[in-house]
Formats: C-alpha cells, sequence, structure tokens
C-alpha cells in the first residue's frame, strides 16, 4: 500500500509538471481544475516540489513555472545520448549551410522524440521541441524512423492505431495505403519527405543516422517553409543533409563492420 501511495504522488507531480511544461505558468487553483484534485492537495504539492526546485514562483501574482533544477537534470539527459554528443557539430555545420530548423530524432515505442534541436534563421516551426514527440507516421524524421523499424513493425502500428492515427493536416498520412507507399519510398530514396503534413505551409525532409551494426541510432532532419525546402534549392538542401547523415554515422561506426 505504501509503494502504491508513493507511486500514486510521484503520477501527481509529473502531471503538475506536464501541466506547467505545456501552459509555462498556472495557478494552483488551474492546475486543481486541470487535474481534479483538490486544490489544497495541489498546494501541499507545489510547495513541496518548490523545497526541491523543481518549481518555483511564477512572473505574475500566484502562478507556478518550472524550476530551475529541471533545467540541470534535462541538460544532464540530453547529454546522456552519444547520438546528440556526436550529431551536433554536424548539426551546427548544416544549421550554418542552410539557416533551416535542425531537429534530431529517436525512437520511444510508437513516437519519434526529439533530442535535439536548432532553430532556423527565418522560420522557426513549433512543431516538435526538444524533449516534445511525434507520432511515427507524421514528419520527416518520425517516418525515417518508422520505415527502418521494419515492414512487420508497420502493420503493428497501424493495427494498434486502428481508425484512430492522428491528422494534423489534410496531408497527414493516416491510412494504410498512404503511409506504407512513403514509408517503402523513404526506404528506396534514404530520404523522407514531408510536404505540410504536421504544419501547413511546412516541409521537412529527413535521413537515418546509423550506427556500426547498421541499426538506425536516430533520425536527422531538416525543416523550413515549403519553397525553401522544396523549392529551387531542394536538392542542395537535399544532398547538404544526406552528407551530414553519413558524417553522423560514420561517427558512430557506420560502416566499420563491412
Amino acid at each position: 500500500m505504501a509503494n502504491e501511495n508513493g507511486l500514486q504522488l510521484v503520477r501527481k507531480a509529473v502531471e503538475a509538471l506536464d501541466l506547467l511544461a505545456r501552459d509555462r505558468e498556472l495557478t494552483p487553483a488551474q492546475i486543481a481544475e486541470l487535474t481534479g484534485e483538490p486544490r489544497s492537495s495541489v498546494y501541499r504539492l507545489l510547495t513541496g516540489l518548490q523545497q526541491l526546485d523543481l518549481v518555483e514562483k511564477g512572473t505574475r501574482r500566484g502562478t507556478y513555472r518550472l524550476g530551475l533544477h529541471l533545467l540541470q537534470l534535462g541538460e544532464s539527459v540530453k547529454n546522456g545520448f552519444d547520438e546528440r554528443a556526436l550529431a551536433l557539430p554536424v548539426m551546427e555545420q548544416l544549421h550554418e549551410l542552410t539557416g533551416e530548423t535542425i531537429f534530431l530524432c529517436i525512437r520511444r515505442g510508437s513516437e519519434a522524440v526529439c533530442i535535439e534541436r536548432l532553430d532556423g534563421k527565418w522560420v522557426q516551426t513549433l512543431a516538435l521541441q526538444v524533449g516534445g514527440s511525434l507520432p511515427l507516421h507524421a514528419g520527416a524524421a518520425p517516418r525515417v524512423l518508422l520505415a527502418n523499424a521494419g515492414r512487420e513493425f508497420w502493420h503493428e502500428y497501424l493495427r494498434a492505431g486502428a481508425g484512430k492515427l492522428e491528422a494534423f493536416t489534410p496531408a497527414t498520412p493516416t491510412a494504410a495505403e498512404d503511409l506504407i507507399p512513403e514509408l517503402e519510398n523513404t526506404l528506396r530514396s534514404g530520404v523522407a519527405v514531408s510536404d505540410g503534413d504536421v504544419t501547413v505551409g511546412i516541409a521537412a525532409l529527413g535521413v537515418p543516422v546509423k550506427d556500426y551494426r547498421g541499426e538506425v541510432r536516430a533520425a536527422l532532419s531538416l525543416s523550413g517553409v515549403r519553397p525553401s525546402i522544396l523549392g529551387a534549392r531542394h536538392k542542395e538542401i537535399r544532398e547538404n543533409l544526406i552528407a551530414a547523415g553519413r558524417e553522423i554515422s560514420r561517427s558512430l561506426g557506420a560502416g566499420l563492420a563491412n
């Protein structure tokens, strides 16, 4: 019983932190309304989290926001990914060459989680922040990860989401007859193309990052307004992205086993 109570408390704390991550600043009353918890319980929870520097007073009276200790924890989590540490210098070079938003994502179950991001110089898309995720059928980096997860997994993914694959825009491939050809084309070409299927008017390209076993460890992608990605500079941007993906893969030992 004690273990169950402790786990329940942790869940409530995580739920409150998730809400603050989403909405930036909230009052205890707002958190209580969103979670269905008594306001007195939320006050006690926030007081405990504040003592641990996990939350702090917000800029508006009576509000709370995430604390600095979470920033330290987040940096530790990010730095723990070999993919991120090895990819970042190459991502910075790609960013300098293209000026577009650069993402590095890894697969966790049925989602693609962003572990690094460099904002574009002209357009900063909001669809995928560091620590955020997208389902594997939506966007260039997620579809790279799904395509390389194996055809058996494709069908498991579709079965699990039967009738429920999320549509972000009218262009999101949510049915097997739309998604599977996209995945097959990604495997053939080595590049996933996203054309307004996460955010209208925003396009992206994605490539795999492989390790010494030839397994896909991550996906590198580049995103911006459609004319920038799929217009006159498409070939140049595509070649730069492919080269960057191969460079990161080499740093992870890709090709050494051949």
